[in-house]
């Protein structure tokens, strides 16, 4: 019987697939991820938490042959060969034009449209902070639909505005391999700081 007030608990094992089993992939098996797959990871990221709802992560899905082509120069090098291997590359971006759909996401409040049309610098404050939030549940919906992930930083976030977001004001802030392992991990999971080094009370 559910106690009214209590949210419930993920079993264990879902648990597992978007944490303690979850493991950054290096190379990605040759299986293609269909559209339906990668539009439900937005069904699910598109939920996370943001300052009064204003939703500012964009998302760019790389997986042709030529868009690979004009990314992959904008890589670190040691970053190409993964990228390359993976079914699809994720380019998460903020949208710093983000204040024009407020009438839609927070329509108790569209009056804040404009004054963000006017503050530029409270823009960016809302970028900076909530499109890295977004993009932590993005990779926890990528995981959630039983693919790998693999975040990386080791780009020209300015190269990569310049080749696919010249036409908006999209800004590029992580990169994100997508598919399913090649093989086993290459090395064992290294450990985490128990609780005793992370938390405190008061």
């Amino acid at each position: 019987m559910s106690v009214p007030g209590l949210l419930p608990r993920i079993p264990a094992e879902a648990g597992a697939a978007l944490f303690t089993d979850a493991r950054t992939a290096y190379s990605f098996a040759d299986t293609p991820v269909d559209d339906a797959t990668l539009t439900g990871i937005w069904e699910l990221a598109r939920w996370a938490p943001t300052a009064a709802n204003t939703q500012p992560l964009r998302v760019l899905y790389v997986r042709t042959a030529e868009g690979k082509e004009r990314l992959l120069p904008h890589l670190d090098e040691g970053n190409r060969p993964k990228s390359a291997s993976a079914p699809v590359v994720a380019v998460l971006a903020v949208d710093h034009r983000f204040h024009e759909h407020i009438p839609h996401v927070l329509p108790i409040r569209p009056e804040m449209k404009e004054h963000f049309e006017s503050e530029p610098a409270q823009r960016e404050a809302i970028t900076s902070f909530n499109g890295p939030l977004q993009s932590d549940y993005f990779i926890l919906a990528v995981r959630a639909l039983g693919l790998a992930a693999g975040p990386m930083g080791g780009f020209d976030p300015a190269g990569i505005d310049k080749e696919f977001f010249a036409d908006n004001d999209w800004h590029s802030i992580l990169v994100v391999n997508i598919g399913h392992p090649a093989g086993p991990p290459a090395f064992d999971r290294m450990p985490r700081l128990a609780h005793e080094h992370a938390l405190d009370w008061a």
